[in-house]
């Protein structure tokens, strides 16, 4: 593999990365959006704020990190995107802002009408932000980005694609995230909210399935290279891989089984960044710019590459320990995560 390729597939990893953290947290956010009213949201909320507030901000880690990447080490491609999909990228950053003001304005306030105002800014913004990072990403697989041409600054993210990716991502977001609070709820002692989240992330799973393969369908017409990319090579390798973990996901959440289960759930989101990936390959921006031609000055990309192993030396080991400690509820009161007063 050339140093392009090795960036490229280290850009791979960081976005795989971020779908799997970020989309726990952004589908955390959707849960707590649609758990309802005071009384019958109380819990579910209360489980959710307990369950990100040790780690949700260092999702955002991989995100800088991908940036970076294409930034140094295939500016063409940053620039094309930029040109081309940058309402989608604004209203993305937008949300995440919004999205992280409201999560922490609503932890300390007690007046419940603005902590359903905070509240509500979060939830809807843990929709919208993936949303729209999601269909930028789309709009690229469609192929309407191209290098040195300035797209149609509203169909190049707002396209069949483009919402097939985003619906998409929005399902899985929901799957991941309803598996992780189902544990976590077990770590809690709280078996009413296990069946809470047990039978949401099932759900979910059904849709994402759904989701799947409509997306093949539009893929078929819209985007005929990453279709034909999926059903063969790696492509059809990693969609594979993400079926089985999918179907064991759901097996052990129907079965109640809790060891493994975020596991398979982390594989199933992976393999499916990773289906997309190896499909466009070895187009960065299908059919016009290979990962080569893109690529940026030898020794940047060198650096780079040393740059990033440095980071991930130290950057991986300290999430893993920062998750390890979560897990064991090292990082939180051990008392009943509903038992706040927000009636004030």
């Amino acid at each position: 593999m050339t140093t392009a390729g090795l960036v490229a597939f280290v850009l791979l990893l960081a976005m795989t990365a971020y779908a799997c953290g970020g989309g726990t947290d952004y589908g955390a956010g959707f849960w707590d959006l649609v758990a309802g009213g005071r009384d019958r949201g109380e819990r579910p909320r209360a489980l959710i704020d307990y369950a990100m507030a040790p780690v949700w901000e260092a999702n955002n880690v991989w995100l800088i990190f991908v940036l970076v990447l294409l930034w140094t080490g295939f500016p063409v491609v940053l620039a094309a995107v930029f040109s081309s999909v940058w309402i989608a990228l604004v209203l993305g950053v937008l949300g995440l802002v919004l999205r992280g003001a409201g999560f922490a304005f609503r932890k300390p306030t007690r007046l419940l009408a603005r902590r359903r105002r905070y509240g509500a800014v979060f939830g809807i913004a843990s929709i919208l932000t993936p949303f729209f990072f999601a269909a930028a990403v789309g709009g690229v697989a469609s192929g309407r980005v191209q290098a040195g041409v300035r797209g149609d600054e509203v169909t190049s993210w707002l396209n069949p694609t483009s919402l097939t990716f985003g619906v998409l991502t929005l399902v899985a977001t929901a799957f991941i995230a309803a598996v992780f609070l189902q544990q976590d709820a077990h770590r809690f002692g709280a078996p009413e909210l296990v069946e809470y989240f047990r039978l949401r992330a099932l759900g979910s799973a059904f849709a994402m399935l759904l989701a799947g393969i409509g997306g093949i369908i539009v893929l078929r017409f819209d985007a005929r290279y990453i279709y034909d990319g999926l059903l063969r090579g790696w492509g059809l390798v990693f969609v594979v891989v993400a079926l089985v973990a999918a179907a064991a996901t759901v097996s052990l959440v129907w079965a109640g089984v809790g060891r493994g289960v975020r596991v398979t759930a982390v594989v199933t989101v992976g393999s499916t960044v990773f289906a997309w990936g190896m499909a466009q390959a070895p187009y960065l921006l299908p059919t016009t710019l290979t990962i080569e031609q893109a690529a940026g000055n030898p020794n940047s990309l060198r650096w780079l590459l040393l740059v990033s192993l440095v980071a991930l030396v130290l950057v991986v080991p300290t999430l893993i320990l920062l998750l390890w400690l979560d897990t064991r509820g090292r990082l939180v009161s051990h008392h009943e995560p509903a038992d706040e007063d927000t009636h004030h």
